[in-house]
């Protein structure tokens, strides 16, 4: 698969890099999270909402709004589902990763979706991405053998759990946490996930 840069204009319908970020402690605390085997999700991590640069993260990115910083971690090769929110997505490369990425409009009105429209960006370390709400995405891949780190930035209690009931029909069986929408690949065996992901899993180095 061809890997582009995600600071080709490409990338530009899926987000944009955010220039100027400073968050060398978000990063410090980065540097003692886990790096297991299997990909791991932490929505929230009060050792880095509690720095200054988080507050930068509300005010400038997200306008005020209470935020969740947390990361996604791990080694990962797959695509395995695509999801969605209805807010951007900040995302810190703390290692060097790459995304895998699609767009919402291209999500068939039954809620299936073509893998072959997916896209993969290249993102250095140290680089910030702001991925808008209509991008699909998903746990990031790993760049090297070692693995993948990666800060997530979202508003407050997004990827936390329902407690309500999402609904059984249309959208609604796609909603699997708070403001997250997912559309699963059945290779990735995502229990309770809806599988519209049609075509291949797609792997990178394959």
């Amino acid at each position: 698969m061809n890997v582009q840069k995600v600071t080709d204009r490409s990338f530009g319908k899926y987000g944009r890099v955010l220039k100027g970020c400073a968050c060398p402690g978000i990063l410090e605390v980065m540097k003692h999270t886990p790096l297991p085997e299997e990909v791991i999700y932490v929505p929230s991590v009060e050792e880095m909402e509690s720095l200054p640069e988080a507050a930068e993260f509300r005010n400038q990115v997200f306008g005020g709004l209470p935020i969740q910083i947390g990361y996604c971690n791990g080694k990962n090769t797959k695509l395995n589902a695509l999801e969605y929110h209805r807010s951007s997505e900040i995302n810190i490369a703390v290692t060097d990763m790459i995304l895998l990425v699609g767009m919402e409009q291209d999500v068939e009105e039954d809620y299936t979706y073509d893998t072959s429209l997916v896209e993969a960006f290249f993102v250095p370390a140290g680089t910030v991405v702001e991925m808008y709400a209509t991008t699909l995405h998903y746990a990031p891949c790993m760049a090297a053998e070692t693995g993948f780190r990666a800060v997530v930035i979202l508003p407050a209690g997004t990827n936390t759990e329902l407690d309500f009931a999402a609904g059984e029909s249309g959208e609604g069986r796609l909603m699997t946490a708070k403001n997250k929408w997912l559309i699963a690949h059945e290779e990735a065996g995502i229990e309770g996930a809806f599988c519209g992901l049609r075509g291949e899993n797609i792997e990178l180095g394959r």
